[in-house]
Parts: structure tokens; sequence; C-alpha cells
């Protein structure tokens, strides 16, 4: 945090000296604004991140073409603003707008249209609207598969994300296939203890137990917690998330005396890491209860 104070401090001081020297939509001054918002963003600050961004954009406004990119710059950046914030109808709108400039000058499955077709799908995924997150996502592959190698890591990160619409909407078969296509790619591309494949493991391990194959699913979420445990510090809330999963499991299983310690841990981590009322630490509370019940 203290990078980012020194480095907001540097930039405001520049701002200061250029706003004397050079004329308002100059690109210095342009920016700067923008640099400033970018670390207020980083450090939460982001109402002083929207202010920042809003100014940068101001500067140019006037000159810009209606479908430069710069102005899809600008909607993007409020936009991961927005989302931050919890605002997700602003942050959906600004999404929007960004991919809609941007497909005024692109052709349609051009690279760089991959990340506003993903960031509109995620805010839908978030304000549930499954059938428009899927279509973004699924628009999403189909221009990793038209311009990266068949086992690029991005790819894998498609797969996922339509896998999780699919899971959310409870068709297991069917998010349980994106998974494992995505775990595939992740195995090919990534080192074998990178967290993006402890994310994958996870999400198997949901599906699998949520199809009721419990052995298959103990066995993705013990893969997962042993990538986490070597790359996450110990009180990390993704430790008690796969421990809370494996008791769940052996819960499910009949195997009690093994889901106790599973659960105690999960409980133990996420009371370190998360606040009391959060949802996974009223999960990890509800199994342990109910293992504890059956012994």
């Amino acid at each position: 945090m203290n990078d980012f104070s020194e480095a907001l401090s540097s930039y405001e001081r520049a701002l200061q000296i250029r706003q004397k020297s050079l004329p308002s939509n100059h690109p210095d001054l342009i920016t700067t604004y923008n640099n400033i918002g970018l670390i207020n963003y980083n450090m939460g600050n982001y109402s002083k991140a929207i202010a920042a961004y809003e100014k940068a954009f101001q500067s140019q406004e006037q000159s810009l073409p209606v479908n430069h990119p710069n102005r899809a710059i600008y909607y993007n950046n409020i936009g991961m603003v927005y989302n931050n914030m919890g605002d997700y109808a602003n942050a959906l709108a600004s999404y929007e707008k960004a991919l809609h400039i941007r497909q005024q000058t692109l052709a349609s499955n051009h690279p760089e249209l991959a990340v506003p077709y993903n960031n509109v799908g995620m805010v839908q995924y978030t304000l549930g609207n499954y059938a428009k997150a899927l279509a973004s996502y699924e628009k999403v592959l189909e221009i990793h598969q038209q311009n990266l190698p068949s086992n690029h890591s991005d790819l894998g990160d498609s797969y996922n994300n339509i896998g999780m619409v699919y899971f959310t909407m409870a068709n297991y078969p069917k998010a349980l296939s994106y998974y494992q296509k995505s775990l595939e790619i992740k195995q090919q591309s990534l080192p074998p203890g990178h967290l993006s494949l402890g994310t994958t493991y996870n999400n198997l391990g949901m599906a699998y137990m949520n199809m009721g194959e419990h052995r298959k699913a103990l066995s993705a979420h013990e893969n997962a917690l042993q990538i986490r445990q070597q790359s996450l510090p110990s009180t990390h809330s993704d430790l008690a998330m796969s421990l809370g999963h494996i008791g769940n499991v052996y819960h499910s299983m009949g195997e009690h005396k093994k889901a106790l310690s599973y659960c105690q841990r999960a409980v133990e981590i996420a009371h370190q890491t998360l606040p009391s009322q959060h949802p996974h630490v009223q999960w990890y509370r509800k199994i342990l209860q109910d293992v504890e019940k059956q012994l």
C-alpha cells in the first residue's frame, strides 16, 4: 500500500505541474489522469478513481471520433470500478458501451473483443442473467478458438466460465464436461501448482458432488487442497473452502470421523479470514454441526 501511496503522490505532483504548462487535452495530461485513476482503483478509492477517469475522458472527449478505442478504454475502466463497488447495473452499462465501440471498428472475431465480451458475461452472471452470460462467454470461447493455440490457458478459462454458468443453472453433466476441458488445457499450459488449476479442481469436485459421484469429488477436492496448500498462506480462505468441501464429501459418504477434522479446520481458518456472517463461514459451521450430531 505504501508503494501505491508514493506513486499516487508522484502522479499528483506531476499533474499539478502539467496542468500549468499543458493544454487540457494534451496526451501527457490524459495519461496522468488515467494513472491516478488506476492507482486509486488498486487502493480501493473507487470514487476518486471514477473522478480521475472522468477527467481523462473529458479532456479528450470532444476531439475523439465516436468509435475511437480510447472511448472504449474509458468505459472499460469505469466498468471495472463500478464492478468492484458492487454497482453491477452501472458496470454492465459501461462494459456494454465499451463492447459496442469495439464492435464498430473490429472484425467480429477479433482477439481484442474477447475482454469486453468476457466483462459483459461476468456481470450478467453476477446479476443472475445466466442465458445472457452464457451467450457472452460462448462468444469469448469462439474468439479464442479462432485466435489462440488449442492449449492456451485463456481457452481453459473460457471453458471454466461456461462450466460455471451451467453449474449455477444446475446442469451438472454439462458443467462437468466444460470443467474437464478446462482442466485438460490448463494441465498442458500451466505449471503443476498453478492456482488456476486449484480452482478448476474445486469446480470439478462440486460438479461431481452434485452428481452423487463422491469418490471423484473427493479426489478433485484433494487435488485442489494440495495445490492451494503449496501456494497460499495457511490461513487463506480458499484453503478453508477445500477443507470444507472434503469434510462435506466424507460426511455424505458416512465417514463422519474423517469429516470432523476437515470441518474443524475449515471453521478455524474461516474465523480468521472472513466475517462471522459470511455465507462460507455459516456453511462450514452447519456441516460441522451436522457431523458432530452423527458422532
